[in-house]
C-alpha cells in the first residue's frame, strides 16, 4: 500500500505514518488515492468532481452532454484545492450555476442577452475554451449584444436604423476584411465609436425636428460645425449607407483633418531605450523584448501580442524575425531575448483545452492589447511615442514599398508614414541651411 511521507528518520530519510506510530488514514475512501483528505475521508479530486457535477446540474439533475466537456476539465483541474474554493466563491460560478439549471442550450447567442459583463466575458471564455461553445471574433461578434443594450432607452424609430447600419453595412465589411487580414486588428472600437455617433446624429435631427429625407448639406455642416472633436465626422460611414439605401440625399461629409503623428520619441531618448532594454537585467524578459521589438521596427502592440515562436528564425549565425513579408535581422541581444521567452518552459493550464491554440512568443492567452501597453509603459517605455518614433525613422530611410514589406503594416499607412518623414526631413535640412548660411554673413 502507497502511504504518504510524514516524518524524517535520524538519518533524514522520508517516512510514512504508519512507520512512525502515526495511524491516520490519508486513503480516499471513494477512490482509494493517497493524499490529503479533504472532507469525510475523500480527497480532494473526488470532493471537486461531486461539486462540479451539482453546479453544472440540468434541472433533471443530470449534466447535458454540451457541459460534460467542461464538467472533465472542471474536475480534472491539476490543483483541486484552488479549484474547490473557486466552485464556492467565484460569482462567475454563481452565472455559469444559474445557467446549467435553466435547461437552455448554451449559445452565444444566449450570452449575448445578458448584460455585459466581466462575468459573462469569463463564462463565455470558459464555453469556448473547452470546446462547449465554438470559437468566433469575439471583438466583433460582441458587438450585438453591446448594441442592444445601448438601444434599451432609445426610440424605437432610431433603433429600426441602427440594427441594419451596424449588422448589414458596418459588420459585414468588418468580417471581410478580418477574414482577408494576414495579421490580427482589433476594429471594435471603431465600429461602436461609428454606431455611437449614428446614435448622437438621430437624437441632433430629433432635437431639430428633422427626418432624414429632408437633410440637406447644410444641415451636415451644421452637425460638424458644431463639434469639439473630430467624432462627429464619422457620421460619414452611416449617411453613406443611408443613401445606399436612399433615405437621404447625397451629402457631403468633409474629409476629417489629417494630423501628423503627434509625441515622437525623438532618437537619442529611443536609443538610450533600446540599450536599458537590451542590457538591463533588472527588467522582465518580456518586457526588454516588447519595449526592444516595438523601439526599433515600431510593431503595434496588436501584433506584439500575437508574435509566435514559429516567426523567430535561427541560423549558424544570424537571427530573423518575419513581421512582413520579409524576415528583419535582429540585433543578438534581442535574439538572445526572444529565444528565451521561445524556450521558456509551458506551464500546464488549469484548464485543458478542446482545441489547442498557438503557442505565444509573450507570456498571456495572448496577454491581451491593453495589458501589454500598461506592462511596458509601468517599466518607462512609452508605448505610443516609441512606436512613433521608430515608425518616423524607419520611414526616413526607406521607400514606402519595402517599409510596408519588412513591417507587415498596410501599404497606405507607408506611404503615409514616408510622406511624413520626408517632408519633417526636408524642412529640418533646410533650417539647418539657413542656420549655416546666417552664421556665414556673420562671420563676413
Amino acid at each position: 500500500m502507497v502511504q504518504p511521507l510524514i516524518a524524517r528518520d535520524d538519518d533524514g530519510a522520508d517516512v510514512c505514518g504508519p512507520c512512525v506510530g502515526f495511524a491516520a488514514d490519508y486513503t480516499c475512501k471513494q477512490c482509494g488515492r493517497t493524499g490529503n483528505p479533504h472532507s469525510r475521508g475523500r480527497c480532494a479530486h473526488c470532493v471537486l468532481a461531486e461539486r462540479v457535477n451539482a453546479l453544472l446540474a440540468g434541472p433533471d439533475g443530470t449534466i447535458t452532454s454540451q457541459l460534460k466537456p467542461l464538467a472533465a476539465a472542471l474536475a480534472d483541474a491539476p490543483s483541486p484545492f484552488p479549484a474547490i474554493q473557486w466552485l464556492k466563491e467565484s460569482p462567475n460560478t454563481k452565472l455559469l450555476a444559474r445557467l446549467a439549471s435553466e435547461g437552455h442550450e448554451l449559445s452565444h447567442e444566449l450570452l449575448d442577452e445578458l448584460p455585459p459583463s466581466r462575468n459573462q466575458r469569463y463564462i463565455r471564455q470558459l464555453l469556448v475554451h473547452t470546446g462547449a461553445l465554438e470559437e468566433r471574433n469575439e471583438d466583433l461578434e460582441r458587438i450585438p449584444g453591446w448594441l442592444e443594450h445601448e438601444l434599451a432607452a432609445k426610440p424605437a424609430a432610431h433603433a429600426s436604423l441602427a440594427r441594419p447600419f451596424l449588422h448589414w453595412f458596418l459588420l459585414r465589411r468588418a468580417r471581410q476584411r478580418a477574414a482577408m487580414r494576414r495579421h490580427p486588428a482589433s476594429a471594435d472600437r471603431d465600429l461602436r465609436r461609428r454606431v455611437s455617433v449614428a446614435l448622437d446624429f438621430l437624437a441632433w435631427t430629433d432635437q431639430r425636428g428633422l427626418v432624414l429625407a429632408d437633410l440637406a448639406q447644410e444641415h451636415i455642416d451644421d452637425w460638424i460645425a458644431g463639434a469639439t472633436s473630430q467624432r462627429r465626422y464619422l457620421v460619414r460611414y452611416f449617411l453613406k449607407w443611408t443613401t445606399s439605401r436612399r433615405l437621404t440625399r447625397e451629402l457631403t461629409v468633409p474629409s476629417i483633418p489629417s494630423q501628423e503623428p503627434q509625441d515622437l520619441l525623438d532618437d537619442d531618448d529611443r536609443w538610450l531605450l533600446l540599450q536599458r532594454c537590451l542590457t538591463d537585467d533588472a527588467l522582465p524578459t518580456d518586457v526588454r523584448a516588447g519595449g526592444a521589438i516595438t523601439l526599433l521596427f515600431g510593431l503595434s502592440t496588436e501584433r506584439l501580442c500575437h508574435l509566435t515562436p514559429e516567426l523567430l528564425k535561427f541560423g549558424d549565425k544570424h537571427a530573423h524575425l518575419v513581421l512582413g513579408r520579409h524576415p528583419v535581422l535582429l540585433p543578438p541581444r534581442l535574439a538572445e531575448l526572444l529565444r528565451r521567452l521561445a524556450e521558456r518552459p509551458q506551464l500546464r493550464p488549469q484548464l485543458s483545452r478542446a482545441h489547442p491554440g498557438p503557442q505565444w512568443l509573450f507570456p498571456g492567452k495572448p496577454i491581451s492589447t491593453h495589458g501589454m501597453t500598461q506592462k511596458l509603459n509601468r517599466h518607462g517605455i512609452p508605448v505610443r511615442t516609441a512606436r512613433n518614433g521608430a515608425l518616423a525613422a524607419l520611414a526616413a530611410d526607406l521607400p514606402s514599398p519595402i517599409l510596408a514589406d519588412v513591417t507587415g503594416m498596410h501599404r497606405h499607412t507607408a506611404l503615409r508614414w514616408v510622406a511624413y518623414a520626408r517632408r519633417d526631413w526636408a524642412e529640418y535640412l533646410a533650417a539647418r541651411a539657413e542656420d549655416e548660411a546666417h552664421k556665414r554673413e556673420d562671420k563676413g
